[in-house]
């Protein structure tokens, strides 16, 4: 049904909106405008804002065209309303008339205030045809002269230019291409009328254009994926998150004004809609309880925001997910698989797990509200438990830190009680199962003997003698239940002082206890020793006794210097400060006594002693001069031990002559040494007689060496044949590479060196034959010429009688001796050997004399 209403009732109703909601709502009208045609021709649907509506009324009472006379309301879309809207005649904007009055009082005249030109609407995405014709410009005083009209302005002759254009004749302005209200949503534009010379026939008027928005932007999410969370056991109306869509139409209108919904949430447990969302801000929270991380820990929602303030049949939509996580609370207490445990430890071991302890708990793993904290709640006043949990399988490993003693407890009956980390959550009970009891048995192992005071101290005077007994120390078996028998042996004794009894650890000195040893530490002499069972494995303790060392006067004191230096004219400080060491301890040592023997009498006669304190005295010359040199003076020095002991020290002092500050001058100190003339005439005489004992041994040399070389040759140099002597293991051209010096060959001392020389390197490649060897003629040291011939031929014939000189029959291999020999060929030599000789005894000597064996045995000649 359509609706009339008075325009005058519309204005009223536009303007009290206005003020109301300032412009948010729309009017969608059936405009009549041309009273004089029919309905279908005359009408068009507009939806417009009270404002532009208060506009379109004031202009039509107003304009030279038809009056608005009724509208009639009616639903319908933009786009058709602005097609018919784009199809309507378009307005004429004329220039304001000028209105003068006279004054009263001195006939000046005023002009009217001009009127306000309405702004002209352009709607956005048009879709032609281009250019479109606004609105007309005219000017009242075209019909008198030529006017020429013109626009200036952003959209004209200012970027972006070229949108719009007027016709400076007929005065039509036009719309070149589709407006964008996104970019731009309003132009300002001026309006001039000159005249054909150019002047200017009327001011120029202000020409507002807007763009009217089209819902032609879907609303877009700043993200989308939005991530959320709500604790578990919320209430509802608990704040989850928000989401947030904008639209680039116009938020003032229907256009950008975005609406949101929930299309689906995932899963639905523990119902569908758990969740809402304010249509308006976008905000999403709780409708209903029963979230449960442990059921359910993330939902799904799918969220739509449509423009059009919602309405699904003319707004545009666009959808984004909403991840919402569930976090955990500590619903849900710890608890026990089992109520009780069991587990066994061995007595006297630390740092051992027991036994785990087995927990669950539905939280979130390995956080505060999971992680488990183990108590021990009773069964071990001691403390000799404590439970540590495992990180990874949150178990509890009961460990024991304290040792346990089989023979005090067998068994121990623990109580511990779990609980997490984080308090549970208000109103969760804790559950009776978080609490068990732990049953530990104590496994009873051999333990070492102990020794009931270790260490163990006493006091004794040194100087005990040995076989003195000094004390029982003996060990106690801890097994009480066990029967076992305790032997000790000696350990430690760095003096070898001690000897325990192997039975009952009594014990023994076996040498004089010395306080001043090196082994003694501040009176306090250790030894160590061992006592053990006879258990199955063997246990063994140690214990220390410590001997207190009682000091007793068993030391003199020891004079300290004991050498000095004075001067030989008593001076007030030519003396000397003495003091004495005392190894022995308060009170026998200081304060000591000094005092100079009776004898000899020179003593008391040339030196006298002062006491300074107790421990400290001064020797001077008791004479005004004493001669330079070294001086032994003896001094008995006395302790304060009861009895006292006495030690007569010598103290060596050097007088020597002094200088004029007291100090001992060089010759004064070589003086005082001790060297007297006697001293230096033997000290030169030992110098003379080693310095003569080189010479002579230098000129016995110098002699040996002039004998060796005037010594005769063995024979006459023109009977030498050493020419003949060649040197086979080189390579030469026989005699012709020979060059010797035969007057270097000298009848030889001694055969030793060449009897005992060694060998240089392996010369034969067969064995030795093993029997004894031959005895050589010894040649006399200095032997005669003459007989150098029978000495040769003793020896030839002792080599050929010995089997065991070389060679030993065997085949030799000798070097090319080269051409030009002087001894011409072996081959004229004539064998001493005469008539034929068996060979065949050759074959029985081995394979070392097989190639011997065929040269000579076993056949005839050829």
């Amino acid at each position: 049904m359509k609706s009339w209403v008075d325009s005058d009732v519309l204005v009223e109703a536009s303007r009290n909106m206005i003020q109301t909601h300032s412009d948010k709502y729309l009017f969608t009208l059936y405009v009549v405008v041309f009273g004089s045609l029919s309905l279908s021709q005359s009408g068009f649907i507009v939806r417009v804002t009270p404002s532009i509506l208060v506009s379109i009324l004031a202009e039509g009472k107003t304009c030279h065209c038809t009056t608005l006379n009724r509208f009639i309301f009616q639903p319908v879309g933009i786009e058709e309303m602005l097609s018919r809207v784009w199809d309507s005649q378009p307005r004429v904007i004329r220039f304001p008339r000028k209105h003068q009055r006279s004054s009263s009082a001195n006939g000046l005249r005023r002009q009217k205030r001009d009127w306000v030109i309405p702004p002209i609407n352009v709607p956005e995405n048009s879709r032609g045809p281009f250019p479109h014709m606004l609105v007309r410009i005219r000017s009242d005083q075209d019909k008198d002269v030529g006017i020429r009209y013109s626009i200036t302005g952003a959209g004209a002759d200012q970027p972006p230019s070229g949108i719009y254009n007027i016709d400076p004749i007929s005065g039509n302005m036009f719309v070149t291409q589709p407006l964008d209200r996104e970019e731009r949503a309003s132009f300002h534009l001026r309006a001039h009328a000159v005249d054909m010379n150019g002047n200017q026939v009327e001011n120029p008027i202000d020409l507002y254009i807007y763009v009217i928005d089209m819902n032609d932007n879907r609303p877009e999410f700043q993200n989308q994926v939005y991530n959320g969370s709500v604790a578990e056991g919320s209430k509802p109306g608990s704040s989850v998150m928000q989401v947030t869509a904008s639209d680039s139409d116009d938020s003032t209108t229907a256009n950008g004004m975005v609406r949101y919904r929930i299309l689906s949430q995932t899963p639905h447990s523990p119902i569908p809609n758990m969740f809402t969302i304010n249509s308006e801000t976008g905000d999403i929270v709780t409708v209903a309880a029963g979230l449960d991380r442990e059921k359910v820990s993330q939902y799904t929602i799918i969220v739509q925001a449509t423009d059009m303030e919602g309405n699904l049949n003319f707004g545009l939509s666009n959808t984004a997910t909403a991840l919402i996580s569930i976090t955990d609370i500590n619903d849900n207490p710890p608890e026990l698989t089992v109520r009780t445990f069991s587990g066994e430890v061995p007595e006297n071991k630390v740092n051992v797990v027991v036994t785990n302890l087995t927990v669950v708990d539905r939280d979130q793993p390995h956080s505060p509200n999971w992680n488990a904290v183990y108590r021990i709640v009773s069964g071990d006043p001691s403390g000799h438990f404590t439970i540590r949990t495992n990180p990874i399988t949150n178990e509890g490993m009961l460990t024991v830190v304290k040792p346990v003693d089989f023979e005090m407890n067998r068994a121990f009956m623990l109580t511990v009680v779990v609980s997490n980390q984080a308090h549970l959550a208000s109103g969760i009970q804790s559950s009776l199962q978080s609490t068990a009891g732990v049953t530990i048995s104590v496994q009873d192992v051999n333990e070492p003997p102990v020794f009931p005071v270790n260490p163990k101290l006493i006091r004794f005077e040194e100087g005990v003698p040995a076989g003195t007994t000094l004390t029982v120390f003996a060990a106690q078996d801890p097994d009480h239940f066990i029967h076992q028998i305790v032997r000790y042996s000696k350990l430690s004794d760095p003096a070898n002082w001690l000897k325990i009894n192997r039975t009952n650890g009594q014990i023994t000195t076996m040498a004089l206890l010395d306080r001043e040893s090196m082994y003694v530490k501040n009176n306090v002499y250790e030894a160590t020793f061992l006592a053990f069972d006879n258990g199955s494995p063997q246990a063994s303790g140690t214990g220390t006794l410590q001997i207190y060392l009682i000091d007793i006067n068993d030391n003199a004191p020891v004079l300290i210097p004991r050498e000095a230096q004075v001067c030989e004219h008593a001076r007030p400080n030519s003396r000397i400060n003495i003091t004495a060491s005392d190894a022995d301890a308060d009170p026998n040592v200081g304060p000591f006594v000094f005092e100079l023997p009776s004898f000899p009498a020179s003593v008391r006669r040339n030196w006298t002693i002062s006491r300074l304190s107790g421990d400290y005295a001064q020797l001077r010359l008791r004479i005004p001069y004493l001669e330079a040199g070294v001086y032994e003076i003896p001094v008995i020095v006395s302790d304060s031990g009861n009895p006292p002991l006495s030690n007569r020290s010598t103290i060596r002092i050097k007088v020597c002559p002094c200088d004029d500050n007291g100090d001992c001058s060089t010759t004064g100190a070589v003086a005082a040494a001790g060297l007297g003339t006697g001293a230096i005439i033997a000290i030169l005489i030992c110098i003379i007689i080693l310095l003569s004992m080189v010479l002579l041994f230098v000129v016995w040399m110098k002699r040996r060496e002039k004998e060796r070389q005037a010594k005769p040759l063995l024979i006459d140099p023109e009977d030498d044949v050493r020419d003949n002597i060649l040197k086979y293991d080189e390579e030469g051209g026989g005699e012709e590479d020979q060059d010797y010096d035969l007057s270097q060959l000298q009848q030889p001392e001694s055969l030793d060196h060449i009897i005992n020389k060694p060998a240089s390197g392996v010369r034969r490649v067969d064995e030795r034959p093993v029997i004894a060897e031959s005895q050589y003629p010894v040649r006399p040291s200095l032997p005669h010429p003459g007989d150098i011939g029978d000495f040769i031929n003793d020896g030839l014939r002792a080599a050929d009688n010995d089997p065991t000189a070389p060679p030993y029959d065997s085949l030799l291999v000798f070097d090319y001796e080269g051409s030009g020999s002087t001894a011409g060929s072996v081959s004229s030599l004539n064998s001493t050997s005469s008539g034929d000789q068996d060979y065949d005894y050759l074959n029985d000597w081995g394979p070392r004399f097989k190639k011997l064996a065929d040269l000579y045995g076993g056949g005839d000649d050829d």
